[in-house]
């Protein structure tokens, strides 16, 4: 989309009345254009002089709302006074949001690649994790994720059986099938580590030789507080960060 578009649909944005200070209505109308997909990853935003011109707005409004949106990790300053959507993927710890979720509040259209569905006994690590016996049948799910069709993480989940009968039903979204059977966690418990990747993790996620991988593993349970859920997830170090709100 050319730069008038993008201009139009942040001029549209901010055409109502609100009682948020302007920058922060900016902020939220660049954010808009993001998750909509108007502004792709990597794309070159309009300067701050067009902005200003096109919304009718200051260039220090301007400046403060782009500041605040390239210290949130949204967009990046490049040399040459160009600033670009972020080529970097976030994801919160503080919320309990799936791998489509994440990516399509980004903008990206998320994907996957079935790498296996089976019915299978569980491992003994399977077993504490999801707190049932060796003689319960499970469901393992892997899969490579991708946003926009690039390869973003491989993820392995691993549910009892009784949750998901058919492995095969599953579509794009698992947590999708979960809430149209009204199995939907409610919370999660989650511990994050980093690791080098192997050979195979090199070759699914198109990484260098030497690529780290951050890896996720979550513990999700229903409200009764039966465990639903084991996921373990390997995101690309490259390109993925996680992120925290810390309040004192």
């Amino acid at each position: 989309m050319g730069d008038q578009a993008i201009l139009d649909f942040l001029a549209k944005a901010l055409s109502g009345e609100s009682g948020e200070p302007l920058y922060r209505r900016l902020e939220d109308a660049i954010k808009q254009a993001i998750a909509s997909g108007q502004l792709k990853r990597a794309a070159v935003i309009p300067s701050e002089r067009a902005l200003c011109e096109a919304i009718g707005i200051s260039r220090v409004t301007v400046r403060k709302s782009i500041d605040g949106l390239v210290s949130d990790g949204l967009l990046d300053r490049r040399q040459g006074a160009k600033t670009v959507v972020s080529s970097r993927l976030e994801k919160s710890l503080a919320t309990m949001t799936s791998f489509s979720e994440d990516m399509r509040s980004r903008g990206l259209e998320p994907g996957c690649v079935w790498i296996s569905r089976e019915i299978s006994r569980p491992s003994p690590a399977e077993m504490m994790a999801l707190g049932i016996s060796s003689s319960e049948k499970i469901v393992r799910l892997r899969r490579l994720r991708t946003a926009d069709n690039t390869p973003i993480a491989i993820e392995t989940a691993t549910l009892p059986a009784r949750f998901v009968p058919d492995p095969q039903a599953i579509q794009a979204s698992l947590y999708e099938y979960l809430e149209a059977t009204g199995a939907l966690p409610v919370r999660s418990l989650q511990r994050m580590q980093a690791k080098p990747a192997s050979e195979e993790e090199r070759r699914l996620l198109g990484t260098p030789d030497d690529a780290s991988l951050l890896i996720m593993e979550r513990r999700c349970f229903l409200a009764d507080d039966q465990i639903v859920e084991f996921t373990q997830t390997k995101y690309r170090g490259d390109i993925y960060d996680f992120v925290i709100e810390l309040i004192r």
